[in-house]
């Protein structure tokens, strides 16, 4: 939902840049400089088999197919050819000055930045970006998620994924599309569970080697696990996030994330104990957090443990005296005795203070 609305925030800002520039062209130059008019460049372009050869050998296709645009985000605002192609002003063209056609798509894609600057800038320092800084030329820019001249809405957030993010990482995909949220989502349309875009970002793609992005890790989850209203269709208790912050694991995080930011906690967060992509319901067998399994799940952390060790886990549920009575009932002396003690002792510390004090005045009054 999140890239749709995106999306067509950015089409209708291109709308309205078009125009503008549209607009600041005088009416003459509109009417007789040919270069607005589509056709004219349709009439060489919408050519079957139009392309060229590289340096590289590879051929690059250049046809564009008049139907195929008019039916883009694009075609349907009645854009011309020459706002993102801006640099077209002669015929023949200038030479493109790239060996591949990969650094084609890279070049050219620096285009989108006339309508569409703030994505533009969201993405120029995502993982994506970073990756081709070192060198990974594959690493998608706009037009690999987005198409060039075919640009589409997109549809269900379901066919969003299949369309774009799957095309890179299918493996993953796979994985998700058989965990706990991707089954809830392809096979029946739940549009309340997370994709890939809710949790690393739609332009400002982040990863796990972003740092700080484990450490934060736990707030993408509490974004749906601490939403009353949400967990209440599917039954799920929301104090999962409070229980888990409640723990010595969770204090300790928090205590990273406010005092060192920029550094990495050994202790786990979420996706430690229930996984990634692969996430399932604890009721599942094969879930890190099954019963049976969470034996496994905890020695990777405290390789020592024995089969009592996860026994003391209360699912992040409270304890109450249906669920860990034993536990709910020293949690409760605790809270009694404690408050009490403290109490008895300040009252304690005041009645001597004060016995002190008249003790003091009755032996002055009487030296």
């Amino acid at each position: 939902m999140k890239l749709r609305w995106v999306l067509l925030g950015s089409s209708v800002m291109a709308a309205l840049l078009g125009a503008v520039l549209v607009a600041s062209e005088p009416a003459a130059a509109q009417t007789e400089d040919p270069r607005w008019d589509n056709g004219y460049c349709l009439g060489c372009h919408d050519v079957d088999d139009f392309q060229m050869t590289l340096p590289s050998g590879e051929v690059l296709p250049l046809q564009v197919e008049r139907e195929v645009f008019e039916d883009s985000v694009h075609g349907k605002l009645g854009l011309s050819c020459v706002l993102c192609h801006s640099d077209i002003t002669a015929y023949p063209h200038n030479p493109i000055g790239v060996e591949t056609a990969r650094e084609f798509t890279i070049q050219t894609y620096a285009t989108c930045t006339t309508c569409h600057d703030a994505q533009y800038s969201q993405s120029h320092d995502n993982v994506h970006a970073q990756a081709r800084e070192a060198g990974i030329l594959e690493a998608p820019v706009c037009a690999d998620c987005h198409g060039d001249h075919d640009i589409q809405h997109p549809g269900t957030r379901a066919e969003a994924i299949q369309d774009t993010c799957q095309n890179c990482h299918f493996e993953i995909y796979n994985i998700y599309a058989d965990s706990v949220h991707g089954a809830a989502l392809f096979e029946e349309g739940n549009a309340d569970v997370p994709t890939c875009t809710d949790c690393h970002g739609v332009h400002e793609v982040a990863g796990p080697h972003e740092q700080g992005f484990h450490l934060f890790s736990p707030q993408i989850c509490a974004e749906c696990h601490r939403d009353e209203d949400l967990m209440a269709k599917y039954d799920i208790s929301t104090a999962v996030f409070d229980t888990y912050v409640a723990d010595f694991h969770g204090t300790t995080v928090l205590l990273f994330e406010d005092l060192f930011p920029d550094q990495e906690t050994n202790k786990p967060v979420c996706i430690d104990c229930h996984g990634v992509h692969n996430i399932a319901a604890a009721s599942d067998a094969n879930s890190q957090v099954f019963q049976e399994n969470l034996l496994a799940t905890c020695q990777r952390c405290h390789p020592d443990a024995t089969e009592n060790f996860p026994a003391s886990w209360l699912s992040h549920y409270k304890p109450s005296t249906d669920s860990a009575p034993l536990v709910y009932f020293v949690t409760l002396f605790y809270q009694i005795i404690i408050p009490v003690g403290i109490g008895l002792a300040l009252i304690w510390v005041i009645l001597d203070f004060i016995r002190i004090r008249v003790d003091k005045r009755r032996a002055a009054a009487n030296a």
